[in-house]
């Protein structure tokens, strides 16, 4: 298994980026975190190789922690690499993390191509796996509910999450609210 490169970021295409690693031009599907940490034209990439009866696809990850998450989402039923890969690329393992514990299925019916079905099946298959303590069931519903209202307030269900991140978490709801719009002023 290819589990790294380090290498040239010669091109970006439609597909993934190619990495020239001593003269060979990999063509991997990288989320954006890892192709932002290219330095100088340098990058690393923690890699993972997919391998199919017709086909062998590098995809790259920023770090082994996005890789592990990546693995773990292909263990899920009906996740295929290209739906992992977006998951994985629309926020942070720790942020994803949090929502699988929180049984938060808004958060991946937000990426494109995962359905209710879906995103249901994520959070149920890998509760167990991701090693986040589940939070106090009344703290995830008031997490939910105060996304759910700056959603209402017109903010996108990632930007109402990060408007929330610094917010006490013990304040009721509507102090919450009113903390992360202060905040966002």
């Amino acid at each position: 298994m290819i589990a790294r490169l380090t290498g040239s970021l010669v091109a970006r295409r439609a597909d993934g980026a190619v990495i020239d690693v001593g003269g060979v031009g990999y063509l991997v599907a990288a989320t954006p975190r890892a192709l932002a940490r290219a330095n100088g034209g340098r990058v690393t990439v923690e890699t993972y190789l997919h391998v199919r009866e017709d086909a062998l696809q590098l995809y790259g990850f920023a770090d082994a922690d996005e890789r592990e998450l990546f693995e773990a989402l292909l263990s899920v039923s009906g996740v295929g690499p290209k739906v992992a890969l977006a998951i994985v690329s629309g926020s942070t393992p720790e942020e994803l993390r949090r929502a699988i514990a929180r049984e938060d299925t808004a958060r991946f019916q937000a990426i494109p191509g995962i359905g209710r079905k879906t995103a249901e099946r994520v959070v149920l298959e890998l509760k167990e796996k991701v090693g986040l303590a589940s939070p106090a069931p009344g703290a995830a519903a008031a997490d939910l509910t105060a996304r759910d209202a700056l959603v209402e307030l017109g903010y996108t269900l990632l930007d109402a999450e990060a408007a929330l991140v610094d917010v006490d978490p013990d304040l009721p709801v509507e102090e919450r609210v009113r903390a992360a719009l202060k905040r966002a002023a």
